[in-house]
This record gives C-alpha cells, sequence and structure tokens, in this order.
C-alpha cells in the first residue's frame, strides 16, 4: 500500500535515521519545555506577586528579559562554551550552534570519553544520546536561562534595568559556561567524578553566590529583613514553634527549595536518602536565614532582595554534599563516568567522593564571586548598578512609566513616598511600612 504523505512523515528513511529514539527525543523535549515553563510564565509570575505593588512590573520584566536574552547568547556562541569542544579544562571554544548539519545531527558531548589514568584506555565512552543535536541545545538552554533568572531574584527593585540587560550576557558567557563545562560538558570537575546530576551546583549553588556577590555591591537594605521560609514542612513547622505564624510565601519556597537540594543527587540516591535530605534542607537554611542572618553585620549588609543566597546557595551546598554521602553504587554506576563511585555513606570510595562533592562546590563558589565582581566592575563602568534613590522611592512608574494591578484610584498615580500608605478596609493613610514577609522588597 502506498503512503500518501509526505517523506518527512514516512515511518523510515532520510527523515528518520536509525540512531533516533522518537520516545527519548519526545521527552526530551517535554522535559525542556516543562523547565523552560518555570521561568515563563512560572517565576515571571512569582516574582510580579512576591514583591510590593510598585516593583511588579520591574520584578516580572527582568525575569522575562533574562530568558529572552539567554535564548539568543545561547544558540550564538554560549552553547558550545558550555558543551563543545574543549578550549581550556573548564571552557569549551564559542561557536554557533545555528547550522542545519549541526542542529539535525546525533547530540552528542565531545568531550565526555572517560579514560583510565594510562591515558589510553576508555573507561566510559561519550555521551551520545538517541535524539538530534537540536533537542540537547533547546533543553540545555532552558536550564541556562532559569539559572539568570534565580540570579535576579537577588537583585529585583534594586539594580538598575539597564545595568541588568549588560550583566546577563556577561554573566552567561563569562560564569555560567565555565560551571556547565566543568561539570556536565567534560571539564575537569566531570573526569574527577564530581555528582550533580541536574544542576545543584551549575544552577543554583552558583545563582546563589552570584546574586549575594552583585547584591553585595548595592549598598545597604533599604528596610529590615522579612521571613522567607525553604523547606515546606520543616521550615513551616519551626516557623510556627518559634514565631507563631505559618507563612504562605514561605510555604510555596519551601516547595521549591526542596528542589534545590535534590538536584545534585536526584538520580543518584535512594527514596530514603531524599527525605533525609529534605529534613536537612528545611533545618539549616532556616538556621542560617533566621539566625545566622539576623546576626551577621555582613550578611545584614548585603541587599539579597529575596534571600537567595539562603535558598538556593545553602541549600544547592548542602544538596551537593549530602549527594556525596547518600549517592547509591548502583545508581552511580549508570550517570557517573568514574567506575565505582558511591557516596561515604557506603563505604570504599565514598570518603573521597565526599571531599570531591565538598571541591567541586568550592571552584563554584570561587569562581561565580571572581567573575561576578569584575563584570559588575564592568558594568559600573558602563552605567550604574544600582537605581537612582528617585526610581526606588516611587518604583515602576519612575523605571517603566507603568504600573501592574492599577487597583488604586483609575488611571491615577499613587506615590507612597509622598503620600504615605493607603488602607482599602480603613480608608485612612498611614505613614509608617507595613510588615510582612516581603516587607523588605
Amino acid at each position: 500500500m502506498a503512503y500518501n504523505m509526505s517523506i518527512g512523515y514516512l515511518p523510515s528513511g532520510p527523515a528518520v535515521p536509525d540512531w533516533l529514539n522518537k520516545g527519548d527525543n519526545a521527552w526530551q523535549m517535554i522535559s525542556a519545555t516543562l523547565v523552560g515553563m518555570q521561568s515563563v510564565p512560572g517565576l515571571v509570575i512569582l516574582y510580579g506577586s512576591i514583591v510590593k505593588k510598585k516593583w511588579a512590573v520591574n520584578s516580572a520584566f527582568m525575569a522575562l528579559y533574562a530568558f529572552a536574552a539567554v535564548w539568543l547568547c545561547w544558540v550564538t556562541w554560549a552553547y558550545n562554551m558550555s558543551f563543545g569542544h574543549k578550549l581550556l579544562p573548564f571552557w569549551g571554544k564559542a561557536r554557533p550552534a545555528l547550522g542545519q548539519s549541526f542542529l539535525i545531527a546525533q547530540a552528542v558531548l565531545p568531550q565526555t570519553t572517560q579514560y583510565l589514568k594510562d591515558g589510553l584506555t576508555v573507561e566510559t565512552g561519550w555521551i551520545n544520546p538517541a535524539y538530534p543535536m537540536a533537542s540537547m541545545v533547546y533543553f540545555q538552554c532552558v536550564f541556562a536561562a532559569i539559572t539568570l533568572i534565580l540570579l535576579a531574584g537577588s537583585l529585583l527593585g534594586r539594580m538598575n534595568i539597564r545595568a541588568w540587560m549588560i550583566f546577563v550576557p556577561l554573566w552567561l558567557s563569562f560564569s555560567y559556561t565555565v560551571g556547565a563545562f566543568s561539570l556536565w560538558g567534560g571539564g575537569f570537575l566531570f573526569h574527577w567524578g564530581v555528582m550533580d546530576y541536574s544542576g545543584g551546583y551549575v544552577i543554583h549553588l552558583s545563582s546563589g553566590i552570584a546574586g549575594f556577590t552583585a547584591a553585595s555591591g548595592r549598598g545597604p537594605p533599604r528596610t529590615g529583613r522579612g521571613s522567607h521560609p525553604i523547606t515546606l514542612l520543616v521550615w513551616t513547622c519551626l516557623d510556627v514553634i518559634f514565631f507563631k505564624k505559618p507563612s504562605v510565601i514561605g510555604a510555596v519556597q519551601g516547595v521549591i527549595t526542596g528542589l534545590v537540594c535534590i538536584t545534585p543527587g536526584a538520580g543518584m540516591v535512594q527514596g530514603w536518602a531524599a527525605i533525609v535530605m529534605g529534613i536537612l534542607s528545611g533545618s539549616i537554611p532556616w538556621f542560617t536565614m533566621m539566625v545566622v542572618h539576623k546576626r551577621s553585620k555582613i550578611l545584614q549588609h548585603v541587599d539579597d532582595t529575596l534571600g537567595v543566597f539562603h535558598t538556593h546557595a545553602v541549600a544547592g551546598f548542602l544538596g551537593g554534599v549530602t549527594t556525596g554521602l547518600f549517592a547509591g553504587p548502583v545508581l552511580c554506576s549508570l550517570f557517573v563516568p568514574v567506575t565505582n563511585s558511591r557516596g561515604a555513606f557506603y563505604g570504599g570510595s565514598g570518603g573521597m567522593q565526599f571531599l570531591k562533592q565538598v571541591v567541586g562546590a568550592l571552584f563554584i563558589i570561587s569562581w561565580n564571586v571572581v567573575a561576578t565582581s569584575l563584570i559588575c566592575i564592568v558594568v559600573g563602568l558602563i552605567v550604574p548598578l544600582r537605581m537612582p534613590e528617585e526610581e526606588l522611592a516611587i518604583g515602576d512608574d519612575a523605571v517603566h512609566g507603568e504600573e501592574a494591578y492599577a487597583l488604586w484610584g483609575d488611571g491615577e498615580k499613587y506615590d507612597s513616598s509622598k503620600h504615605g500608605w493607603y488602607s482599602d478596609n480603613e480608608g485612612t493613610h498611614h505613614n509608617t511600612a507595613p510588615s510582612g514577609v516581603t516587607q523588605n522588597v
């Protein structure tokens, strides 16, 4: 029976190469789309709703701009800096990922062949998935984009939007690509056997440290620090015990930060270990935010808008080192290029694995502190990093010429810095700022 269809839809032929697994390809693209939706509309909506009304437009736009800018930079040069041929032990060679011959070929990470100590015997072959390079580029792009958007959480309502527009491509090129290549693309940490299954170090630790570093150069906070709880159950219980009030915003962020802790070991730890990691990620970051932060003059001086340092840097580091404790040998054999890898809990070489995880984290921390600091210096030479005081006082209307949630009046401009705080329930004005978990944003 003859097929009445174009050649692209035939069950076999040049459009369906032998190496292509349609199920793998479909799931890879679905997974990428789901991660992309975490950013747009996910974090765009979260940022626009978690901050004060006067920063809703600015916060949502910072996230949306980062998502769009990363896409352009990624396919133009950054993908191959992260997953291409080696330039340095921690960096790939920059080149476009746009040509048809490149995108429809079978996906491959060229630097991932693992050799034994003799340098000749292959220990683990290179990564060569059963889907096209276009799917790989797409999949890794959304991870790069969400990293910049998470970083923006430290800078919402503070950084000059023009500075942010310059900062995004620079940080992607000189910071994110280094971590991605080192741990995922075949760099020195990959071949040493440092584990980061889905971005605890590459995404969360780097965004938390970079956000903290960038925020540290923008002066002290404008108002007091609020509470941003992390792990849904543990942190909410601690809030109720010590502060008598559960936070809805904290519960939402707790779900997110539970994800942060498990990302390094998601494919390499068993269920019981994941529960232990969840308990730890609810208590330790709670302690750093609610106790250490309030007692540390250094932390209080840093204007980290949404507390990204605690929710991503602390939880990401914790996830990485606990993966070094609980990674199972059987699961490691499926994903780690170094054979016989395992967590310290399983004995053998596990103690060395814990050390590797700590060293890998220290490299990501050090690189992000230095690279982000230099990028901020360069950006600061072009435009001011921090918004002018007038814009900080007024908000979106001064920065973008528009406001979100036009609930006060009908098209009227309401300047809280001049008129005080208005209460619809009481019909009165107040000159003091409201209290609550987001009072500092």
